[in-house]
C-alpha cells in the first residue's frame, strides 16, 4: 500500500508541471503574486505572462518550494498538468491574448531623496510589501552615471523645475522643508551647477538619455 501511494504521488507530481497564478478576483494578494515571479526570474526561471487571461497571470515551472511559497505569502495559485497548460494555450492563441515570456529579474532603482518624507511612498511600500528588491537613487546617483546599472527606474510626480515640489505653501517654514532646501543648494554648488534649477535640468537630460539608450 505504501508502494502504491508513493507511485501515485511520483505520477501527479510528473504531470502536474506548471503552476499557475491568476491575476483575476481569484487571486488573494496580488502585489505578494508579483514578488514571487520576481522571486523565480531571480532564480534564473523563465515565466509566461499571460496577457488578457484571467487578469493576466502567470505561469511557471512547478516546484515544491514554490508551491510552498505561495502559501506563505498568501498567494492562490492552481497546478496545471500538461494537458491543461495546452487547454491554456489553445485559449490564448485564440483569442485577443498573448504570450510575453519572462526571462530576467529587472534591477530597479526608485528616484526618491535619502531623507524620509512625511507623506507616504505609496511605491516604494508596494514593492516592499510585493518582497521585490529595489534600491533609492537620487540626484548623486544620476549625476556620478549610476543609472546604467538599473533596468528600470521609477518617478514619482516630480519637480525638475528647480521649485523644490509643490509644498511650498504649507510647508515653506517647515525644518525638514528647510533642510531639503538647502540640501538641494548643496548637491547644485558640489557639482558645479549655478542653481537647483540648473541641477535639475541636468538631471532630466540624464533620465532622458537612459530611457534613449533602452532604460525603463
Amino acid at each position: 500500500m505504501k508502494n502504491k501511494l508513493l507511485y501515485l504521488f511520483f505520477v501527479s507530481a510528473s504531470l502536474c508541471n506548471r503552476l499557475l497564478i491568476p491575476m483575476d478576483i481569484a487571486q488573494t494578494d496580488h502585489l505578494k503574486a508579483y514578488g514571487i515571479v520576481f522571486l523565480d526570474l531571480e532564480k534564473n526561471n523563465k515565466v509566461d505572462w499571460l496577457l488578457n487571461y484571467r487578469g493576466g497571470s502567470f505561469l511557471m515551472e512547478y516546484s515544491g518550494f514554490l508551491e510552498q511559497e505561495c502559501k506563505i505569502r498568501g498567494i492562490y495559485t492552481e497546478v496545471l498538468t500538461n494537458q491543461m497548460v495546452q487547454q491554456v494555450y489553445s485559449e490564448v492563441d485564440a483569442n485577443n491574448m498573448d504570450i510575453v515570456i519572462l526571462e530576467k529579474a529587472p534591477k530597479i532603482a526608485v528616484y526618491s531623496p535619502p531623507d524620509k518624507q512625511p507623506w507616504d511612498d505609496a511605491v516604494t511600500l508596494a514593492l516592499t510589501y510585493a518582497e521585490v528588491a529595489y534600491d533609492i537613487i537620487f540626484d548623486d546617483e544620476i549625476i556620478l552615471g549610476k543609472l546604467k546599472d538599473y533596468d528600470w527606474l521609477h518617478l514619482h510626480h516630480e519637480d525638475f523645475t528647480g521649485q523644490y515640489g509643490k509644498f511650498y505653501r504649507s510647508y515653506r517654514n517647515a525644518l525638514w522643508y528647510k533642510q531639503m532646501e538647502a540640501d538641494f543648494n548643496a548637491t547644485a554648488k558640489k557639482y558645479g551647477y549655478p542653481s537647483v534649477h540648473n541641477l535639475k535640468k541636468a538631471i532630466a537630460f540624464k533620465i532622458k538619455e537612459y530611457v534613449v539608450n533602452g532604460g525603463f
